[in-house]
């Protein structure tokens, strides 16, 4: 239990290569990866109101553990837990391999700082059909309890890469055919002008949540593009401006 409780702190996540899956949703999806979980935790009202993810550890031979509620509340990030937490192996995933999979549609995140954004990001990237998230710069860890609850399982579903260098990485994103999009609110091209071939490999930049991108990163870009604003909001928030671009490339990348 002591080192289930220690998996809360960055460090020793990267010293275990592990993390902690909060939420019968989450296990679910982590226990359809195989070895991707080590062990799950559970009350017993959650053991009896989640059947079917007993079912599942026991076909995927992991443990499942009944504890007390006093125990989930010890190891849970939030305030009110679901009841279920699986202790999970951090996937081996690095550039090098996101790039063998020969990708056309990618998002990279420079910057991001808030746990929640990361996860709302990796969220809209699965459900647009992106086939990876790269976190780069002084980004949060994608596997921070708080970004793995936000990205509701979509963790387990796409690469998620952790990589320093925001200048290599997109040298070789674009090193590979991809074009990088910066999405900022001062770009010279909207995301809606007919000039914008978004059916083309792309990778997606998006920047920090408060300050967006420095004007050394969207130098790097191919282009910059502005989601136009028609009413009198101030500005989109990161996650739905990532939504709002990602969709707009699945839908060129779908009609062709």
């Amino acid at each position: 239990m002591k080192h289930t409780r220690r998996l809360a702190t960055r460090a020793f996540r990267a010293e275990t290569g592990e993390f902690l899956a909060e939420g019968p949703q989450a296990v679910r999806e982590a226990l359809t990866v195989p070895d991707a979980t080590v062990e799950v935790f559970a009350t017993e009202a959650a053991t009896a109101q989640h059947a079917d993810l007993v079912e599942a550890a026991e076909v995927a031979d992991v443990p499942w553990h009944v504890v007390t509620d006093d125990v989930v509340e010890s190891i849970a990030d939030t305030v009110q837990p679901q009841g279920v937490i699986g202790r999970c192996r951090i996937p081996t995933e690095s550039l090098d391999s996101l790039l063998a999979t020969d990708p056309t549609f990618v998002v990279v995140c420079a910057d991001i700082r808030d746990p929640g954004n990361a996860g709302a990001v990796i969220r809209c990237a699965d459900a647009a059909g992106a086939q990876g998230v790269v976190f780069v710069g002084d980004s949060v860890d994608p596997y921070n309890p708080k970004s793995v609850r936000a990205t509701v399982g979509s963790i387990f579903h796409l690469p998620v890469v952790t990589e320093r260098d925001v200048a290599a990485t997109l040298g070789r994103l674009q090193g590979r055919g991809l074009q990088v999009l910066a999405a900022d609110g001062g770009g010279d091209v909207s995301l809606f002008d007919d000039g914008l071939d978004l059916a083309r490999p792309t990778a997606w930049l998006m920047g920090n949540e408060a300050w967006g991108l420095p004007a050394g990163t969207r130098t790097l870009a191919d282009r910059v593009v502005s989601v136009p604003i028609y009413g009198r909001a101030e500005s989109l928030n990161l996650a739905t401006a990532a939504a709002v671009c990602l969709y707009a490339s699945a839908r060129a990348r779908l009609t062709g």
